[in-house]
């Protein structure tokens, strides 16, 4: 249960980075919501792996660093996939504001898809 509860700490510090980044992209910078979203997941997703690696799932040998990337980037893109294809087809279809899309997005698959990927195959 530990290992879980430090995966959501984890993942919340990672969509912290991944919205910050989104809304401020979309809201200063004028980028377009799914571009900014991508941008963003991509920032969470090196945020998440390096908690992951060090802190959660406490994987710090050196010499695993690229098969653990390797295994990530795997997983990572499916994660990608999901929430900004997700985060379009929600706002787009549903009319909901981006950022609500967003959340509810991120939450299914932070819980559904990233932490059982991560802890049986990548920091397995």
């Amino acid at each position: 249960m530990a290992t879980f509860v430090k995966a959501q700490a984890s993942s919340l510090a990672a969509s912290v980075v991944d919205f910050g980044l989104t809304i401020f992209l979309k809201e200063v910078v004028g980028v377009w919501y799914v571009a900014a979203s991508f941008i963003g997941t991509i920032s969470g997703g090196v945020t998440n792996f390096m908690l992951g690696r060090k802190w959660v799932f406490r994987k710090k040998k050196e010499k695993k660093i690229p098969a653990q990337a390797a295994k990530y980037i795997l997983v990572w893109c499916g994660n990608l996939a999901l929430n900004t294809g997700g985060v379009f087809l929600v706002t787009h279809y549903l009319k909901l504001d981006y950022k609500i899309s967003k959340v509810v997005v991120s939450l299914l698959v932070g819980i559904f898809y990233n932490y059982f990927l991560q802890k049986k195959f990548v920091f397995a």
